[in-house]
C-alpha cells in the first residue's frame, strides 16, 4: 500500500493544515453525519492513544446554538438521541449563567456536547501518517509510475484540477479567513475548561469559535463561502477588511475581547460540493479509480468514519449511501449540510 502526499502531511496549503478543528456531533437533521463524526471521535482517540499523545484531542465540550424557536433545534435533539450522543439541553438563562463572556442579541436555545471538543489537525494527519508508515505504508512525495489495483484521489481543494472535466463545476474550493485574538494573560474565560467550542446557527455570519488553546489565541472563523481560491497559487494574506469584520463579531459576540490584539490569521479553504455532502464514490469511467473529497468544511472530524466507508465500499460490504454518489453532485450551489 503506497500514500502519496506532494506537498507532505499537513501542509499550510491543505485543507486539514490548520491548528485545530472542532469536532462535534450536532448537524441538525443529518442523523449520519451525527453518527461518523461519533464514530470518529473514537477512533481519533484510538489512534492518539497508540502513538502516545492523547492531547491531540481536547475535551473541550462544544456548544451549539440557534435563535430559541429555531426549527433545527428539535431536529438536531431528535439526531442526537438516535445517535447515542451524550448532551445537555439548554435554555438561554443556563447559556448565560455557564458562559457570560458569550453575548447573544435574542433568545436562544443550547445544546451542549460534553464528550466533544477539538482536534489539533496538523498533527494529528502527522501522527496518522506515523502510525501508518510504522504498520508499512510506503509514504512519499511523489512517485514516477503508479501500478495499484486500487487508486484512492483523497486531494481535497485540488480534485477539481485532477478532474477538471468530471469535478470543476461540482466541487468548488473557496477562502475561508481564520483569525486568533489574544486574551489578556490574567483572563482565563476565553481557554479551556471555561470556554468550550462554540457555533451558532441563525446568523448568516456564520461565526463559530474555539478556545485559547495552547496559548495560541482564542480563533474565530466564518462558517460561510468564501471567494473562489487556488490552492497552488493564491496567497494566504488575510486583508484588512477581514480583520475589521472579524473584530466587530468579536465585539458584538465576546465583549470582553474587543480590544484584544490580533496575533495570528490564516488563509485555509473548503472545497466544496453543491450542496455540503461528501463525494465518496467510484469514478464513473474508471472501474478501480475512486474519489474521496467533497469536504465542504466539516470533513476533517468526519476522516476516520469517512476511511473506514471508502474501504467498505471498495470491498463491497457496505451499501452505498446514495448521498455520497456523483449522480448526487449539481453544479449549482445549494447548501443543505451545515
Amino acid at each position: 500500500m503506497a500514500l502519496i502526499d506532494t506537498l507532505g502531511a499537513g501542509n499550510s496549503r491543505s485543507s486539514s493544515g490548520g491548528e485545530s478543528r472542532i469536532i462535534r456531533s450536532s448537524y441538525g437533521p443529518d442523523e449520519i453525519y451525527a453518527r461518523w463524526a461519533l464514530r470518529s471521535l473514537s477512533a481519533w482517540k484510538q489512534v492518539f492513544d497508540e502513538v502516545k499523545q492523547p492531547r491531540l484531542f481536547l475535551r473541550t465540550g462544544v456548544l451549539w446554538t440557534a435563535p430559541k424557536d429555531d426549527a433545527r433545534v428539535a431536529s438536531n435533539l431528535q439526531a442526537l438521541s438516535n445517535s447515542g450522543v451524550p448532551f445537555e439541553t439548554l435554555d438561554h438563562a443556563q447559556v448565560g449563567k455557564r458562559w457570560p463572556q458569550i453575548e447573544f442579541t435574542g433568545p436562544i436555545a443550547g445544546i451542549y456536547e460534553p464528550e466533544s471538543g477539538v482536534l489539533l489537525a496538523r498533527r494529528a494527519v502527522q501522527a496518522v501518517v506515523g502510525q501508518a508508515i510504522r504498520r508499512g505504508v510506503e509514504f512519499s512525495s511523489s512517485m514516477d509510475q503508479i501500478h495499484a489495483d486500487q487508486l484512492i484521489y483523497a486531494c481535497g481543494p485540488w480534485l477539481p484540477k485532477i478532474f477538471p472535466e468530471l469535478l470543476k463545476s461540482r466541487i468548488r474550493p473557496t477562502r475561508q479567513d481564520v483569525f486568533f485574538f489574544s486574551p489578556s494573560p490574567s483572563d482565563r474565560r476565553f481557554a479551556p475548561p471555561a470556554m468550550p467550542a462554540w457555533l451558532h446557527y441563525g446568523d448568516p455570519r456564520g461565526g463559530y469559535a474555539l478556545p485559547d488553546i495552547e496559548s495560541r489565541g482564542f480563533k474565530l472563523a466564518f462558517d460561510r463561502h468564501g471567494p473562489d481560491i487556488d490552492p497552488d497559487t493564491t496567497d494566504r494574506i488575510v486583508s484588512a477588511e477581514a480583520v475589521a469584520e472579524a473584530r466587530a463579531f468579536v465585539r458584538e459576540r465576546f465583549p470582553a475581547l474587543r480590544d484584544a490584539p490580533v496575533v495570528e490569521t490564516r488563509v485555509c479553504q473548503y472545497e466544496n460540493t453543491s450542496n455540503g455532502d461528501f463525494l465518496l464514490d467510484r469514478h464513473p469511467e474508471r472501474e478501480n479509480v475512486w474519489i474521496a473529497g467533497g469536504g465542504s468544511g466539516h470533513g476533517f472530524k468526519h476522516g476516520p468514519a469517512v476511511g473506514e466507508y471508502m474501504e467498505q465500499l471498495i470491498s463491497g460490504t457496505v451499501k452505498a449511501e446514495p448521498r455520497f454518489a456523483f449522480t448526487s453532485k449539481g453544479t449549482t450551489s445549494s447548501r443543505a449540510v451545515y
